[in-house]
């Protein structure tokens, strides 16, 4: 199972996935990973790290890994659930401190979709709705916000279950929620 979490800032798409991800974990079996593609560079970043790590409570085991998905894919138990957050750091570190280039970023992505499928790990992906509005006059935003829909309609595709997150509710997209249940 694959699913897709976004929203905008503060909406409560981590909280939503974090759920979903419980969920499977429970009917699953397996253990539970969270995936962490942020880097602590500032104090506010800090504190947003301090406290989603807090919210998650015990349970979980964090991998953090800001750019190399594989690398950290392959240290999940095969039949176990991963939650990524978020797909929209990860596309910044791609683009911007990696020395990957967008087609790798975006075969990063289709390697780690397949080979969650492979190994029987259930994948909630997290990111960020960020081009709601006018296209922005930078050009270096534009490319940013291309790659990461680019990124968006990828995993969406390969996803089960797609959700966008408002005001700490999810409206479903793809899939009826049902998904998110025993399995």
């Amino acid at each position: 199972m694959i699913a897709f979490v976004s929203g905008g800032a503060r909406s409560g798409k981590s909280a939503q996935a974090e759920a979903l991800a419980m969920r499977w974990h429970r009917a699953r079996g397996g253990r539970l990973y969270y995936l962490a593609t942020a880097r602590a560079t500032d104090g506010e970043m800090i504190r947003r790290i301090s406290r989603h790590r807090e919210t998650r409570g015990s349970g979980w085991t964090t991998l953090e890994e800001p750019v190399d998905l594989m690398a950290a894919l392959d240290q999940v138990v095969p039949g176990s659930t991963l939650l990524l957050d978020c797909l929209t750091l990860w596309a910044s570190q791609v683009l911007y401190g990696s020395g990957l280039d967008e087609r790798q970023g975006l075969a990063m992505i289709d390697t780690m979709l397949s080979r969650a499928r492979a190994r029987n790990i259930a994948l909630v992906v997290v990111s960020n709705d960020v081009n709601e509005e006018v296209p922005p006059r930078d050009a270096e935003v534009r490319r940013y916000l291309a790659f990461l829909q680019r990124l968006h309609r990828r995993v969406a595709h390969e996803a089960e279950l797609a959700i966008q997150v408002v005001a700490g509710l999810p409206m479903y997209w793809k899939g009826s929620g049902k998904e998110g249940e025993a399995q």
